[in-house]
């Protein structure tokens, strides 16, 4: 299989969008084709295969991602959901959807994750201190309160 182009979805879109107007000012499939080609910028084979690249965006619209243009060699088999026009075929490809699957969670008791202790890691709810160590208010605060636990337990042995 050899590609010869491919065009985006929002370039079929806009050429849809104007082929669709031109259509209903009543103009010739030649006129369409000549005023694509100047609005787009195309022409020759590259025009040929946008054209027809319209219509089969046309017939696949719904999360349409692109279109590729292949030629395939002898005994080749074109892939699903390709059109044939003339020696050209026309391969729609479309979004893949990601759908959100919600974790499961172990029942109580279960071969599960076991649960973090309280204050072991992941479980702190405190803010994270500065990577370079405590500042000076929080040793302040620290000594503090070594100095009130030494005094009350030397209270306590009297």
């Amino acid at each position: 299989m050899k590609s010869v182009t491919e065009f985006m979805n929002f370039t079929l879109t806009n050429g849809l969008k104007a082929k669709t107007a031109l259509a209903a000012e009543g103009k010739t499939p030649e006129e369409i084709q000549t005023s694509l080609g100047e609005t787009f910028k195309m022409e020759g084979d590259k025009l040929k295969h946008f054209f027809n690249a319209i219509d089969v965006a046309g017939q696949n619209p719904d999360k349409l991602k692109r279109v590729l243009v292949v030629n395939l060699a002898e005994g080749e088999t074109a892939p699903a959901k390709a059109i044939q026009v003339e020696e050209a075929h026309y391969v729609p490809e479309f979004l893949n959807e990601v759908k959100f699957v919600a974790p499961v969670k172990a029942e109580a008791g279960g071969r599960g994750r076991q649960p973090q202790r309280a204050g072991g890691k992941g479980n702190s709810t405190a803010p994270k201190g500065s990577p370079w160590g405590m500042t000076p208010e929080e040793k302040a605060l620290k000594a503090k309160g070594a100095a009130a636990a030494k005094a009350a337990a030397s209270e306590k042995k009297k």
